[in-house]
């Protein structure tokens, strides 16, 4: 059924306007990276408050709040420009196991930063302790960057 998807995704009027294109392809994929370069601020910023480094006079609560509308901006600029780049290859992304295992960390990583991690950074610092908020920031940086790196593999496949 996902291949079925998939072959429909690439032969969209959006997928061959991408392939057809010379400069949509390339502007897009900048896009992308802003996104990217934001998404990714935003979520290290947090992360290392909670590994106690970085802004460390500022209450963790108060530096994901700040964060926070960034965190989910770059998200939804991740997924405005992400969306076109898989249309216009859909079928090599369905037979690269790096875009699986892109789809499958970043899934990961979305689930676990809109519950565990947000749960942690929602309590009190005082009933955390130094360990907890240490074990949320390293899962989340492992989590993310593992999409990076299939990201940065799929051009290999």
């Amino acid at each position: 059924m996902v291949l079925e998807v998939m072959e429909w995704m690439e032969g969209t009027s959006l997928s061959l306007l991408f392939q057809s294109a010379v400069w949509y392809s390339p502007l897009i994929q900048v896009a992308h990276l802003v996104a990217v370069a934001v998404f990714s601020g935003a979520l290290r910023g947090v992360d290392l408050r909670l590994l106690g480094t970085g802004l460390t006079q500022t209450p963790v609560k108060t530096v994901a709040e700040d964060a926070q509308p960034w965190l989910m901006g770059g998200l939804i600029a991740l997924t405005v420009t992400g969306l076109p780049s898989l249309f216009s290859l859909a079928i090599k992304q369905y037979y690269s196991p790096f875009w699986w295992w892109k789809m499958e960390m970043l899934a990961l990583g979305l689930i676990f930063i809109f519950t565990v991690r947000r749960k942690v950074l929602q309590s009190d610092e005082a009933d955390l302790g130094s360990f907890w908020p240490k074990v949320v920031g390293l899962v989340s940086m492992a989590l993310f960057l593992g999409v990076t790196i299939g990201a940065r593999l799929i051009g290999l496949s």
